[in-house]
């Protein structure tokens, strides 16, 4: 090792090295607790396979005493796998060249024979190996532990926050993101304090809009049931909070309260027959629209984060910096 890539590992070794050991020891913190979750499913047999959705076929009380021990240690882990893409902005992007920029340390290096995107490509394709490889085992061990017990009765469920933004190809995208706009903010700014504020802002802030729109991008699935027949269960889906009936003529009629049940009102088959109603509806988000939410906000990540080093590349091109 020498050269560039020398200097590099020197500059970025302890940040490496403190990463790889915490990661470890995360790990090993995750294989003793699954281990502990499956010894406790064996012991008092419990069929999670059909503890599915709420509606989930489960007997007892021992299920639902085992998601108690585990949602809140299982809801750190996925925490920190949605902070990771902030985490490495902050101490790592937004220094990487924030910090040369403003001691003026890069100076050394160009005068070393070394080309100003030698330098740079070196800097940061260290740096962005070390972020897919922590954000990807961060989310694979999210979805190692939490699989067994996952979509299960009162746990945690695809659409939780919790574990969307914590696991997929998503998360692996957003820490790639974060990377990159803290090297942009640092390289623009030119100081480091500067640039790690305009990171957190612009990382978190991204994460925070996405998931307020994030239904707007699929049309949720109506499901129907003709007369007034029971609803089908939801399941594993998550409810778009859209229900109410389906006239003579098949359109859906948005007004749950249209025929309410209490005293001094008629029952539902009357009331729907009085108004006209031949089926109720409720609209869901199936289990499958996980993969769609996940490739959608991969390539939003992917794509602001290309446009960003696009830009990075450019100004760099231009010695903007000397």
């Amino acid at each position: 090792m020498k050269g560039t890539l020398w200097l590099t590992w020197r500059q970025q070794r302890t940040l490496i090295l403190v990463g790889a050991a915490l990661l470890a020891a995360c790990a090993a913190w995750v294989v003793f607790q699954r281990a502990d979750m499956m010894a406790f499913i064996a012991d008092h047999h419990i069929d999670t396979k059909n503890c599915k959705g709420w509606d989930g076929d489960c007997r007892g009380d021992d299920a639902f005493q085992l998601l108690a021990d585990t949602n809140d240690a299982m809801r750190t882990l996925c925490t920190l796998s949605a902070a990771l893409p902030v985490l490495i902005g902050v101490f790592w992007g937004a220094p990487l060249l924030g910090r040369e920029l403003e001691s003026g340390t890069w100076k050394l290096a160009l005068t070393q024979g070394v080309s100003l995107r030698r330098w740079f490509l070196t800097r940061f394709t260290t740096a962005l190996g070390g972020t897919l490889v922590a954000s990807a085992v961060l989310a694979a061990l999210v979805v190692w532990w939490w699989e067994p017990v996952s979509n299960m009765l009162d746990g945690l469920y695809w659409h939780d926050g919790y574990i969307f933004n914590a696991t997929g190809p998503a998360a692996v995208a957003c820490a790639v993101f974060g990377l990159v706009a803290g090297t942009a903010a640092g390289l623009l700014l030119r100081r480091t304090v500067a640039a790690m504020g305009t990171t957190l802002v612009v990382v978190a802030g991204l994460r925070v809009l996405l998931n307020t729109v994030r239904h707007d991008w699929v049309s949720p699935v109506a499901r129907i049931s003709q007369g007034d027949g029971p609803r089908q269960y939801i399941g594993t889906a998550e409810s778009a909070g859209d229900f109410g009936f389906i006239d003579r003529a098949g359109r859906l009629v948005h007004e749950p309260a249209a025929c309410g049940q209490g005293e001094g009102l008629p029952d539902l088959k009357t009331c729907m027959a009085q108004k006209g109603f031949t089926g109720r509806f409720y609209k869901v988000y199936p289990t499958s629209d996980f993969w769609v939410f996940q490739w959608i906000e991969t390539a939003i990540f992917i794509g602001l984060a290309a446009a960003l080093l696009a830009l990075i590349c450019v100004v760099l091109r231009r010695r903007a910096v000397l």
